[in-house]
């Protein structure tokens, strides 16, 4: 089945913009992404949009369908009614570089900021052993594909600008959280407390689990239940719990 199809597409730049009107044929099994493409190549040539794979590996079409975060590439248009007029903005978090492009530097910022894997001492690689329970308890965070949708749909992020200088967002808290849950994970035996940092550093505190970063996750990653509120649980422990602090306390006097 093939209908013409009313769009609304955001265009601008950092100095502003606004929503321009298209209409195009919409073809059975085609998504949001084809109908970009299909304005780009019969009515907008310099429509700016990032995309790659169109296959929902890569993370790059990342964009707002009638308000919602979303990956275009896998939204179909067939979720839609065709006499419904759809809607495509940038992502609303971060700055606009030029139409539904967005710059996203603040994530791999955030990135950087986050201590990477301290394998163990005495193991080299390849030799890494670990339980398929604990392989299979952190494998989910590993299938996350950096579409940032979860950093955008973040209300810290989102409605905060200021917060973006202390608050990491769920992608690099789930992070941090996946390498604290790591069994093999070294990094308290070289002085990287990974609970204490993200906390004091990367604003663990500013979450308050609307679960919001879970229902966009185009990978259905449980960011919230499976990531940061055991984060939040063990950073509690470890910050409040008397008999933890004390033993803590012992532990140092000790050594």
């Amino acid at each position: 089945m093939t209908y013409q199809g009313r769009f609304k597409v955001w265009r601008g730049d950092a100095e502003g913009g606004g929503l321009v009107d298209y209409e195009v044929d919409v073809h059975e099994g085609e998504v949001v992404l084809d109908i970009v493409h299909r304005i780009q190549a019969t009515t907008a040539p310099d429509l700016a949009v990032r995309w790659n794979c169109k296959a929902g590996k890569c993370g790059s079409c990342s964009a707002e369908i009638n308000g919602r975060p979303r990956l275009m590439c896998m939204t179909r248009m067939s979720v839609f009614d065709p006499a419904e007029t759809i809607t495509v903005t940038p992502m609303r978090a971060f700055p606009v570089l030029r139409d539904l492009v967005t710059d996203v530097s603040y994530n791999y910022t955030k990135a950087r900021e986050v201590p990477s894997f301290v394998p163990p001492p005495g193991v080299k690689a390849g030799e890494y052993r670990m339980m398929q329970e604990d392989v299979n308890r952190v494998q989910e965070f590993r299938k996350c594909i950096e579409c940032f949708l979860c950093q955008n749909t973040c209300h810290v992020v989102r409605d905060h600008e200021e917060n973006k200088q202390v608050f990491a967002g769920p992608r690099f808290l789930m992070r941090i959280a996946e390498l604290d849950m790591h069994p093999l994970d070294a990094a308290e035996e070289t002085g990287t407390d990974r609970k204490r940092g993200a906390r004091e550093e990367h604003g663990l505190g500013y979450c308050n689990i609307t679960k919001c970063c879970t229902e966009v996750c185009p990978e259905h990653i449980r960011i919230t239940d499976n990531a940061l509120i055991p984060l939040k649980e063990r950073v509690v422990d470890r910050s409040y719990d008397p008999l933890v602090w004390l033993g803590n306390r012992i532990g140092r006097r000790s050594r």
